[in-house]
């Protein structure tokens, strides 16, 4: 497999990081201290023509292919890990609409998705079954045309601050795969309400927070895919979505190995570089190691999601289960090396720590991930 970017690929990857050092770095700190949500961040990523990169043109995309989104999610992540999910949550479910949206809904909601003038969220987690789609307890009650929808969702990311809301519900009467559906549902719509946002150990320019269903009437024509279809088109979503997941960790990983190059440089003990101790220069190569073989395996999986859309790898969670517990590995000893400086937050190391504990829940935590891959490989 060739792991060279093309010369598009690496214009869009060039553009972001110019972007990211430019414009979004500036209110990172800002954003994670006082808990912010990243409006002037998402305006720039808007404004560069990334808000609707997997769209197609016709809808006001560019069509790019999905390596280049990892690129630019990883260069966004190097500045601001809370802007880059709340961008990864966006294009995830734009493609989510884009595959299972009547032409219709496309035409009046994906043009406004792409300038990022309406923001897009993902609502499946809920307070008693967690990120497991087959325990979804909010229902979706067929009445004539349109959906009656009951329930509420938890930790679900731009709550209060997205416009359109692809949603979990459950539309049949027992347990099954089959009776889960997924409905568009709009923040303008009677008995949509949002509750409390979290206030996190990281992430915090988030915006995670509560959804209350009271009642909404949600028209047929809101209904993406088939009645009963929720798993095959959530696939490709949950695909995205790690694929980004796995972009913000590389991009986190990669940083901390710079910081922690130069700081093994720069840094004197006992007159002589911080970089001559052995056990240094063993968490150093241990750092660039895992790296490289997230890198790998991230253009691995963006290179089968591309061939395979609408199909969700096995790929992807090996991806996103060893990118984000690398990142965390390489993050803590990234603040080895940097001593009590690290642990302070005059450092970005503080902070990226602190986000990379959080991808290792999101988008599928690490320990549902392992099992999903031992019975894949028992074929259970």
């Amino acid at each position: 497999m060739d792991f060279n970017l093309t010369e598009n690929q690496k214009m869009v990857q060039e553009a972001a990081r110019e972007l990211a050092t430019m414009e979004l770095a500036s209110r990172a700190e800002e954003i994670d201290n006082l808990n912010l949500f990243p409006v002037d961040g998402l305006r720039s990523l808007s404004d560069s023509d990334f808000m609707g990169m997997l769209l197609p043109a016709k809808y006001g995309g560019t069509g790019s292919d999905p390596l280049s989104f990892a690129l630019v999610v990883s260069e966004i992540a190097r500045v601001s890990a809370s802007l880059a999910v709340v961008f990864v949550t966006h294009i995830g479910s734009s493609h989510g609409l884009l595959l299972g949206g009547s032409d219709e809904l496309k035409d009046r909601l994906l043009p406004h998705m792409a300038r990022g003038a309406k923001l897009a969220a993902f609502a499946v987690t809920e307070a008693d079954s967690g990120s497991n789609a087959l325990a979804t307890q909010s229902t979706g009650r067929l009445d004539g045309d349109k959906f009656v929808v009951n329930g509420s969702k938890t930790f679900i990311t731009s709550a209060d601050e997205a416009e359109v809301y692809l949603t979990a519900v459950r539309t049949g009467i027992d347990n099954t795969p089959a009776s889960l559906s997924m409905l568009l549902i709009e923040k303008s719509m009677e008995g949509f309400s949002t509750g409390k946002k979290f206030i996190r150990m990281g992430l915090n320019g988030t915006a995670s927070g509560e959804l209350f269903f009271n009642d909404i009437a949600v028209p047929k024509a809101n209904l993406l895919g088939q009645v009963g279809g929720y798993l095959p088109l959530s696939f490709p979503i949950i695909a995205i979505n790690t694929l980004g997941a796995s972009g913000i960790a590389e991009g986190m990983a990669g940083l901390a190995l710079e910081k922690s190059l130069s700081h093994a440089r720069d840094r004197k003990v006992n007159g002589q570089p911080l970089g001559n101790y052995q056990a240094v220069q063993f968490m150093l190569t241990e750092i660039s190691c895992e790296l490289e073989a997230a890198r790998a395996l991230l253009y691995k999986t963006a290179s089968e999601i591309q061939l395979t859309p609408g199909i969700f790898p096995l790929a992807a969670c090996n991806l996103k289960l060893f990118a984000t517990e690398m990142a965390l590995r390489a993050l803590d000893k990234a603040l080895q090396i940097h001593g009590g400086q690290g642990y302070t937050r005059e450092l970005v190391l503080e902070r990226l720590y602190r986000d990379a504990r959080g991808l290792t829940l999101h988008w599928g935590p690490t320990e549902p991930l392992k099992e999903i891959m031992g019975k894949a490989l028992l074929a259970l």
